[in-house]
Formats: structure tokens, sequence, C-alpha cells
């Protein structure tokens, strides 16, 4: 927390910690130029998870950061955007934060909430329903980016059988080899908390993810040293933590 509060502060001066490269994230403009070139659309999913899950729910938040930016862009260059939902509480979210960017691009009457389509409540009715989309629509365009459980090798095997180029990402260590192995581009674990502060180079944001990975490095440090003292038959660490 303290890190965390510190590089807040610094970013407010001006001092703004620099982000490495995503090359998952760079390439949704490039996603969406392709669906306009096409006149095509994209199809933007945040995952199938609702947002009380402990572990889900960051990743449903991190799928709507990312359907912002694509939103605007999409609006900004003409392109549609189609997004599949599943979690009823989670609609009337994904329709506001399309809605919204309609409404600052001074074109909210051409917002057609249609283009938010709930699928079904079921993991594999919401799958078929998706594939049987993509098969329809044909996007130009496929970004995933959210939980996902068994259904992700389904969808990214229909997506590259329609021809769409493909971004994913999820935070579910066991769907990332699917997606690795189905898109395009796939950003790992983490990456995709990471999004919305690279997407929209929100000064706090970013000083937030800075602090974070000063307790991870923190994190690392204490497993390193537990592994050294209970080597030596020491139980200092454990005694200081009570565990």
């Amino acid at each position: 927390m303290a890190s965390v509060y510190y590089f807040i502060k610094a970013a407010e001066k001006g001092k703004v910690p620099t982000l490495r490269r995503i090359a998952g994230i760079d390439a949704i403009d490039e996603a969406i130029g392709r669906a306009v070139e096409m006149g095509k659309p994209v199809i933007c999913s945040h995952g199938i998870a609702n947002l009380r899950g402990a572990t889900s729910g960051p990743q449903t938040l991190a799928g709507l950061s990312v359907l912002s930016y694509v939103s605007k862009k999409a609006i900004e260059t003409g392109a549609k955007v189609i997004v599949p939902v599943r979690q009823p509480e989670v609609w009337p979210i994904a329709a506001d934060i399309v809605e919204t960017e309609y409404k600052l691009a001074g074109r909210g009457e051409e917002f057609d909430e249609g283009d938010i389509r709930f699928l079904s409540p079921q993991q594999f009715g919401f799958s078929s329903n998706y594939m049987g989309l993509m098969m329809r629509e044909r996007p130009a365009a496929n970004i995933m980016i959210g939980a996902y459980w068994a259904e992700s090798l389904q969808l990214g095997e229909t997506g590259n059988r329609v021809g769409a180029f493909q971004i994913s990402g999820t935070a579910q260590t066991s769907q990332i080899p699917f997606f690795l192995v189905t898109t395009d581009y796939c950003l790992l674990g983490e990456e995709i908390y990471s999004a919305g502060a690279y997407l929209t180079q929100d000064a706090p944001l970013i000083a937030s993810l800075a602090g974070q990975d000063v307790g991870r490095i923190i994190a690392v440090i204490l497993c390193i040293l537990g592994c050294l003292f209970s080597t030596v038959g020491s139980d200092l660490l454990l005694n200081i933590f009570g565990m």
C-alpha cells in the first residue's frame, strides 16, 4: 500500500512509470482497422464470469475496460461492435459502457442495444450461441479478454474457421494454452489487468501497477529467504509471520 501511494503521488508530479510494450494490446487498433477495411463487425467478449468471483470478477472488469477502448475506437472509425454476454448482471454494464462511448462521441442516437447480445446463462449454451454468432456474422476480429473455462478452445477454433483476427487473454492458467494455439495474440495472466492502464495511459492507474510490482518483488524475496531459512533448519520467518 505504501508503494502504491508513493508511485501515485510521484505520477501526480509528472514522474509516470514506463509500461513495457504488450503486443496483444497494441494489436487491438490493427484488429479494428481490419474490420473497417473489410466492412465486417468486431466481436468483443469480456468472458463468461460475473463480477462477484474473487479471482474471476477482476478478469471480467479487465475485459470491460478493453470493451470501453474497443467501443471508442470503433465509433471513431465506423466499425460495428457486437458484445456477447453470458451473465445477466453484466449486460447492463456492458450496454452502458458502449452507449456512453457513443454519447461522448456526440452520436448517442446511433447506439443499438441489440448489439449487446445476451446469449445464454448456461456455459455451453453461451459458447454454442457465440460460435453460431461468429459463423453468421463472419467478424473481421474477435477479441476475448476475461475469465474463460472449457469453452475457450471452442471459441478460438471457430474464430479461426471464419478467418477472424483474434486477440485473447485470461488469467485462467488452464485455458491459456488453448488461446495460445488458436488466436493471433494472447495476453498472459496479469497482462489483462494492465490493459486498462496501458490503453488509457492514465497516470494513476500506471502508478498503481508500479506499486503492485514492488509488492510482487517483496513476495519473491520472502519466498527465497523462506527456502534458505528452511534449508538450514530455521523457523525464523515462519515465526515472524505467525505460521
